[in-house]
């Protein structure tokens, strides 16, 4: 078990719901991976208005996929809704209280897009934003880069919980900056950080897990992939992996080979 926020959890994966081929199959996915913690995005542009908000979710004439919405609560997971899409910190702020409205939580995964290229955040209204809404009683889980001025930035403001990216957000390229992730983990000891983009295999969720991050998100890797149950049980393996690891402690590299039988003791027989 591990706490995360105020929920105590056994799996350190947390799973995406877009981009399926199907309801039913991000629903065996999200089963098969083990996941505890599922991410929903709000479509902005279906509510006119946050007082609004609960009765348009129901409105089966909106675009939202009710199939969708469904299977997800089918899952009876705990929810974690993000502010996708949102480039100002207003943007995120209104749609987190939206979501809070139609989740019935006050987590959010906030993220604000600051470069359409590379899916950066913005880290100026990414602070702007965390600062208001931990006062407003969330617990804000922001999207970031590696940067580590930025993190201890957000951490002032209030989070508990940083998100840095492996790598920008679908590009698969897993842990393009180890460094400074490891140098992260190392001067946030007491953050949970979890690591949320550009995750594309089960070696880099181990190789995240082995650095000390408490926890791996991604979406793309499983949903994507030509068998996402099958994928979603090598992300399950891959994180628990991870983690064994280093717990157990990793022995250090060397430049040298050293047996693993020694020659202290070892029998020499002479004609």
């Amino acid at each position: 078990m591990w706490s995360l926020a105020d929920k105590q959890l056994n799996s350190r994966l947390m799973i995406g719901s877009a981009l399926y081929p199907s309801p039913q199959i991000m629903k065996d996915a999200v089963v098969t991976s083990g996941a505890e913690v599922i991410t929903v995005s709000i479509r902005r542009q279906l509510f006119s208005n946050v007082n609004n908000v609960s009765s348009s979710l129901n409105n089966t004439s909106s675009n939202l996929n009710n199939n969708y919405w469904q299977a997800i609560q089918s899952l009876n997971l705990n929810i974690l809704p993000n502010t996708a899409g949102c480039h100002t910190a207003r943007e995120a702020i209104t749609t987190a209280q939206m979501a809070r409205e139609i989740f019935g939580t006050h987590w959010i995964k906030l993220e604000v897009i600051g470069d359409e290229y590379t899916l950066q955040p913005n880290p100026f209204a990414l602070v702007e934003a965390a600062q208001e809404l931990t006062q407003q009683g969330f617990e804000v889980f922001p999207y970031c880069t590696d940067d580590l001025v930025v993190c201890e930035a957000l951490v002032k403001a209030g989070c508990k919980i940083l998100m840095p990216w492996a790598a920008p957000i679908g590009t698969g390229k897993g842990l393009i900056n180890p460094y400074a992730l490891k140098n992260l983990r190392a001067r946030l000891p007491n953050v949970t950080l979890i690591i949320d983009a550009g995750i594309g295999a089960p070696s880099h969720a181990t190789q995240a897990m082995e650095l000390g991050y408490d926890g791996v998100l991604l979406n793309t890797a499983i949903a994507q992939a030509a068998d996402p149950v099958l994928m979603a049980k090598g992300f399950n393996a891959a994180v628990l992996a991870g983690r064994c690891a280093f717990e157990a402690g990793i022995i250090p590299e060397k430049n040298i080979a050293k047996p693993s039988t020694p020659v202290l003791g070892t029998p020499f027989w002479h004609q």
